[in-house]
């Protein structure tokens, strides 16, 4: 018999607990190929622990294959233990098998021989199909057990961001350096009113990654968000139950959260603040058409334009210089302020008044002092310019929460109430509005609170807004 040059393929699957571990198969594999006058080089053992259902999930075995059809032919046979390791799919056993056999390749079960021939062939086939049914009945097995285990409270999901799994179905247990990042993500949400781009762009400036070790996106975000197994809830498979992990998020917090992703979910063709290069962009609108008017900032006089009259799709520009539509948002909330008399919508619910109201009010004075401080240490050099925004937008997030429940609380005329919370809410945002030191985010984030639209005609220089208020 001549010499043969030979490849090992060793697969071990943590489904099967009945099959050789692989350093047992190798030993049966070099000692069929020692006894058959086949060599195998050590680069051609090819070993994986993956489920053989699927070939293209198997990179060794694909690399494998990859060899044995290489032009020079380096492979003569390929030993497995059983034709199990090889596949467990007929239909790819069969392609595959096939593909080798046009190179005279040759793929043989050291524990399963067999005669040559057609009946042979015949037997090769019933054994492929036999792992298969193997293969299909031990994947239900494998789930029923999972779903007993759901059933009796057992914890099998892959953690989450700022958990570990301990084993046997114990509850998992929170990794302090992973929850300092769930937690930053849900103060930024809850607390400082930034979207989930804005929030991944965040987190990626400080290094910190996803529990696979990537990027973090918007997606990556609104699943942390959303999760209700930091609140104490396990789901798996349709299956859910109260877990007894530590948790640090309580309920109330996170179905506050879930009812404030929900109302964002129902504003239609609305864009986060994060994604904007101007704080008005989005809010424009074309008087012909009624689409958006893009923000165009590379030349001396940045300006608005509606993108279907820049490619030429109707007539009639819309083009108004950034300077003059900030001017014109200013001037139409110093109207208001005057005036004290326009149109708008009102989405919230009266509420009661009679609550709270001294301690708001003790609540802006302190925001007040805690002002004068970070600009002292600005001034003094202990904050950069970056941290003095940081802390300012921070604090003008809480004196617009602050002022907003102190306007519902307020105990005036019913008449009156709508009228008076909308007008000092505009007060309030036009305030910041014309703070430089406001970041663009900030800006956007908060005009977005009261105007869901402007259009502009440019014939009249007018602009027509819709004011909602909630």
């Amino acid at each position: 018999m001549s010499i043969r040059t030979g490849a090992l393929y060793i697969r071990v699957s943590t489904q099967d607990q009945t099959e050789l571990s692989p350093d047992a198969q190798k030993r049966l594999l070099l000692d069929y190929a020692k006894k058959n006058d086949i060599v195998i080089p050590d680069e051609f053992v090819f070993s994986e622990s993956v489920s053989g259902r699927h070939a293209q999930k198997r990179p060794e075995f694909q690399r494998m294959i990859a060899v044995a059809k290489q032009p020079c032919h380096p492979i003569d046979v390929i030993l497995v233990w059983k034709f199990s390791r090889f596949a467990r799919n007929q239909e790819e056993s069969i392609v595959y098998k096939s593909m080798l056999k046009k190179d005279n390749v040759e793929v043989i079960s050291v524990s399963e021989p067999l005669v040559e021939g057609p009946f042979g062939t015949l037997i090769e086939r019933i054994i492929e199909w036999m792992d298969e049914y193997y293969s299909i009945r031990l994947s239900g097995e494998v789930l029923r057990g999972m779903k007993e285990k759901a059933l009796k409270k057992g914890y099998q999901t892959t953690p989450c961001l700022g958990y570990d799994a301990v084993g046997k179905g114990k509850p998992f247990v929170i990794n302090e350096s992973e929850y300092k990042i769930v937690s930053y993500i849900m103060d930024l949400y809850d607390n400082y009113n930034l979207d989930e781009t804005a929030i991944a762009r965040r987190c990626n400036d400080l290094g910190y990654r996803t529990k696979r070790g990537n990027l973090f996106e918007k997606r990556n975000i609104d699943r942390i968000l959303s999760n209700p197994f930091y609140c104490g809830t396990v789901i798996w498979n349709g299956i859910e139950f109260e877990g007894s992990h530590e948790t640090r998020l309580s309920r109330d917090r996170y179905e506050e959260r879930m009812k404030l992703i929900a109302s964002k979910k129902h504003k239609i063709k609305s864009r986060n603040a994060s994604t904007c290069k101007h704080w008005l962009s989005g809010l424009l609108k074309c008087p012909v058409c009624g689409s958006t008017l893009c923000y165009t900032g590379n030349n001396k006089c940045p300006f608005f334009q509606c993108w279907k009259y820049a490619r030429g799709i109707h007539k009639g520009s819309a083009s108004i210089s950034v300077k003059r539509a900030e001017e014109a948002v200013m001037e139409y909330f110093d109207q208001i302020l005057s005036v004290q008399n326009f149109a708008y919508t009102y989405t919230g619910e009266m509420a009661d008044n009679t609550r709270q109201i001294e301690h708001i009010q003790k609540e802006l004075s302190r925001l007040s002092v805690k002002e004068s401080r970070i600009r002292e240490a600005y001034e003094n050099g202990i904050d950069t310019l970056e941290e003095y925004k940081s802390n300012k937008d921070r604090l003008n997030i809480s004196r617009l929460k602050l002022n907003a429940d102190l306007i519902r609380l307020n105990k005036e005329d019913a008449g009156k109430t709508e009228d008076s919370k909308a007008v000092k809410k505009i007060q309030s945002f036009s305030d910041i509005l014309r703070d430089t030191d406001v970041s663009c985010e900030l800006k956007g984030s908060i005009i977005r609170k009261i105007v869901e639209q402007i259009v502009y005609e440019k014939e009249s220089q007018q602009m027509n807004f819709t004011i909602i208020i909630s």
